[in-house]
């Protein structure tokens, strides 16, 4: 089988050349993402490998089936940048629906424990040979209530950690975990509830309807004054504007984001010689209490060989069994439900 490779980095080739090679598939690497300009590439191939930043939209699913490809395989857990009620019944759309959940919720603590012990100022500092304290004073997470939204496989590896610090967690999900509530130091409330009593509050859950902006000006009214948000999640979950808003207002103390709204036009490329477009975003990276790291939550060793493996098995699952566990179109639900979206 062959399968066209958009998005493709230098680190995504070592673990996928491995696994494609065992189970006889080739992937041809393009650097260029897949889009309406771009779906041509696909021409001849099988399948396409895409990530969070390529677009499925219906015009390029179209263009996939016209040209005979019958498998989009992301190489990821998020699925928004996928018109998934177009592509039902067209196409399979494949996903990875865990890699490495600790690679992720590290990922946030190591971004929250880098803001609240100045970590970043005092790193650039001693380079200089600046060994002043002053304005570097942190503070305890132990004895901190830490909001959590979403508590699936990473939220609950970020709670874990929150637990090994002394914090108490405010948990929330539409679907919540029946065996997390211990009624004292993890505990199940209201949005509301959570705004309102958590000195940080953490996102990690996917984006849909319901979640979209659930970080915005209305919501971190609610919260505590000098409240840290960390989002390592999906850019869309926060409205950034809002966010820079709250942070020139005082309200928001800190801010640790992996992600971003607009992202597609800036991450996982060099444009440390260009003018930023994005102000919004290039206000945001200058203030000195937000941490921006660019997409890379996921990115270790451990997670890049379960996602090149995962993919590679989710195809061959579809090539041989015509069907596959990680397949989008079935989750949760019947084939009535995808046909209306109500299973996403």
């Amino acid at each position: 089988m062959k399968f066209a490779f958009f998005d493709t980095k230098p680190y995504d080739k070592p673990s996928f050349d491995r696994f494609g090679k065992e189970k006889d598939i080739e992937f041809k690497y393009f650097e260029t993402k897949l889009n309406e300009d771009t779906v041509e590439l696909a021409n001849g191939y099988d399948g396409v490998c895409v990530f969070v930043n390529d677009t499925v939209n219906a015009k390029v699913i179209d263009r996939l089936c016209e040209m005979g490809v019958k498998t989009v395989a992301l190489r990821c857990a998020g699925f928004n940048n996928v018109d998934m009620k177009h592509a039902f019944g067209k196409i399979h759309v494949l996903r990875v629906p865990a890699y490495s959940p600790y690679a992720v919720a590290e990922h946030a603590i190591a971004m929250l424990l880098t803001s609240v012990r100045r970590i970043h100022k005092a790193y650039i500092r001693t380079r200089d040979f600046n060994f002043s304290l002053s304005g570097m004073t942190g503070f305890d997470l132990h004895g901190k209530t830490v909001g959590v939204i979403g508590t699936g496989r990473i939220g609950r590896v970020f709670i874990d950690i929150c637990r090994g610090f002394g914090m108490k967690v405010l948990a929330y999900d539409k679907y919540p975990a029946k065996d997390l509530d211990n009624g004292d130091t993890v505990r199940y409330v209201s949005t509301d509830e959570l705004f309102e009593k958590s000195d940080i509050i953490s996102l990690h859950c996917p984006l849909t309807d319901d979640t979209y902006h659930i970080i915005d000006e209305a919501s971190l009214n609610k919260c505590k004054k000098g409240v840290v948000i960390i989002n390592t999640s999906r850019g869309a979950l926060v409205d950034a504007e809002a966010l820079l808003m709250k942070i020139k207002e005082r309200k928001v103390g800190a801010a640790c984001l992996d992600v971003y709204e607009e992202e597609s036009d800036f991450f996982f490329e060099d444009y440390s010689g260009h003018i930023m477009d994005d102000d919004v975003l290039a206000r945001l990276i200058s203030m000195p209490n937000v941490i921006v790291s660019s997409h890379q939550a996921f990115l270790t060793e451990e997670a890049l060989l379960n996602i090149a493996e995962t993919t590679v098995n989710n195809i061959i699952d579809i090539a041989t069994r015509g069907e596959c566990p990680n397949e989008l179109c079935y989750r949760g639900g019947n084939a009535e439900d995808c046909k209306t979206g109500k299973c996403f």
